[in-house]
């Protein structure tokens, strides 16, 4: 059940929304060479705590037989497409590329975002890539305005990376997002225009298009959580969350851009 929120929550979540993207701006002016993910992941945590927030990825368990996520963040690298377990052993080196992605609960509601960041300096092809994914994020956000539908906004997110002969990520998607952090319904990054659930004002949405440099086949970790791109080729990851309103979406979520 698809839930529009009133205006009192979409206050809530402005809340939860800028505790969560104000986590990735401190990942933005901490990530470099020589830094573990497990220290990022403690930022992470110490600033949601901070503000009386809770970290929402951290034992989250969709599943009975899944083992609880151990970490605030997310912490994916180059090949790794969602859901990297943060490590203090698990040191970012030039050139990498590292995908965050973070969620907080404050006052009972949630905010989510991801953002993906150079490591030092990076290659023109690695910089294509997360150019390219955030532009499409800000398509897809563009899209989602009240009365289009959800197809307009996959369709934003796959017929711009297509001409770059970039993947979408397909197993995985964007989600409704409220008192929970998946909620109804559904945002796939493809699809065709005018298909699908029609948008309406009140909806709180995560959009986040997850784009490979190479072929679209993923698969997970020993792990049970790490989904990695099956050719080894470089996956980024933006998100932001958002609420549909009568005269355009609103950002819940922040963060400061890439560029």
């Amino acid at each position: 059940m698809i839930k529009i929120k009133r205006p009192e929550e979409i206050e809530l979540m402005r809340v939860a929304g800028r505790v969560t993207a104000e986590v990735l701006d401190i990942m933005r002016e901490n990530v470099r060479p020589g830094i573990s993910t497990g220290e990022l992941d403690r930022l992470a945590e110490e600033h949601i705590r901070k503000n009386n927030g809770i970290p929402a990825f951290k034992n989250y368990k969709p599943s009975y037989d899944m083992t609880p996520f151990p970490g605030t963040i997310c912490a994916s690298v180059n090949e790794e497409v969602v859901h990297g377990i943060p490590d203090f052993n698990r040191i970012l080196q030039e050139g990498d590329i590292i995908s965050v992605d973070v969620g907080a609960y404050v006052n009972g509601y949630c905010g989510d975002a991801a953002c993906t960041y150079p490591v030092g300096a990076i290659s023109p092809e690695k910089q294509k890539l997360l150019e390219v994914t955030e532009d499409s994020l800000n398509r897809a956000i563009a899209a989602a305005l009240k009365g289009n539908t959800l197809g307009d906004i996959g369709y934003a997110v796959e017929s711009y990376v297509k001409a770059f002969n970039y993947g979408v990520v397909r197993d995985y998607t964007g989600h409704g997002i409220g008192k929970k952090m998946h909620e109804a319904p559904q945002i796939p990054n493809y699809g065709k225009p005018r298909q699908g659930l029609t948008l309406k004002a009140g909806m709180t949405i995560a959009i986040e298009p997850m784009i490979m440099s190479g072929r679209e086949d993923v698969k997970v970790g020993a792990n049970g959580w790490t989904v990695s791109t099956v050719d080894g080729s470089d996956a980024a990851h933006f998100e932001r969350s958002i609420v549909i309103l009568d005269d355009g979406p609103e950002i819940l979520t922040k963060w400061q851009s890439i560029r």
